[in-house]
């Protein structure tokens, strides 16, 4: 699974990005397959169509934007992809 979190790194991204590894880390084994990566440039998250940050995508996919997704939220994500 690739997970990217999109955004300039502002605090709202930072966040995101924190919220993203603490999922991780409750899916245990489950997630072992999961690379995350940081979409920071402006045109690649034009590119892929982000209008509001933060955004995580999975594998390509825009899942959540232009809000923080809190842990509980990604978990059920992750679990799903």
């Amino acid at each position: 699974m690739k997970i990217e979190v999109i955004g300039p790194g502002c605090a709202r991204c930072k966040k995101t990005a924190q919220n993203v590894n603490k999922a991780l880390e409750q899916l245990d084994g489950s997630a072992n397959d999961a690379t995350v990566e940081k979409v920071e440039a402006q045109m690649e998250i034009i590119d892929r169509g982000v209008m509001h940050t933060p955004a995580v995508a999975v594998d390509g996919d825009i899942a959540v934007e232009g809000e923080i997704p809190d842990v509980d939220q990604l978990v059920d994500l992750f679990q799903t992809a």
